[in-house]
């Protein structure tokens, strides 16, 4: 079959496009090259994030607390204020993120920015994805602010050690955040009314 020039105009118009969609998209996310965990245990408070179903009763003080366990993984500790001005808490566990099968861990650690964590209870962290990718993008070299995401993109938390955030840190946060191709105008800023 021949194409017709304007079928011709249409075919170069898609290969175009297709063309420019594969080069805009963004190369595959990276985490930093290590956290030291015990430096990021503790309080963290949620400065902006991706809006998501899981903190859709959140308006306000969203925290998280990361306690270490007895058995090396981490506990998990999620607080927001909710419409009502009631507490709204979530308990779940971290781990190093390793190749698994059935739940029993066969490789070796990828990275100790390099997180999953799951908020089901134990009895289900053998059940494939009940395990969640936790994956620290961005990390202040004193450990002031952290920024967390996974390889889809689709979810992202600014955190910070304390309330509010440092303009120039917030500036130097949301040029990163360009650069590993993340939608500014998604994220949706977390309010603080209570001091640390």
């Amino acid at each position: 079959m021949m194409l017709r020039p304007h079928h011709w105009a249409l075919t170069l118009a898609i290969a175009l496009g297709a063309t420019t969609a594969q080069a805009t998209d963004p190369a595959p996310l990276q985490a930093v090259e290590s956290v030291n965990l015990t430096r990021y245990l503790g309080r963290w408070y949620q400065i902006a994030h991706y809006p998501n179903k899981f903190q859709a009763q959140c308006v306000s003080d969203t925290t998280a607390d990361y306690r270490l366990l007895p058995h090396g993984r981490i506990e998990v500790i999620n607080r927001c204020t909710t419409a009502t001005g009631a507490t709204d808490e979530a308990v779940g566990e971290a781990r190093l993120a390793q190749p698994r099968w059935l739940g029993i861990p066969v490789g070796k650690v990828v990275s100790t920015a390099k997180l999953q964590v799951r908020f089901a209870p134990a009895v289900l962290g053998w059940v494939p994805g009940v395990w969640a990718p936790y994956w620290v993008v961005q990390l202040a070299p004193d450990y002031r602010y952290a920024v967390v995401s996974e390889p889809s993109r689709e979810y992202l938390w600014i955190l910070s050690r304390t309330p509010t955030l440092a303009p120039p840190d917030r500036a130097a946060i949301n040029s990163a955040l360009q650069q590993q191709g993340f939608d500014l105008a998604r994220l949706q800023e977390d309010p603080h009314t209570a001091r640390p």
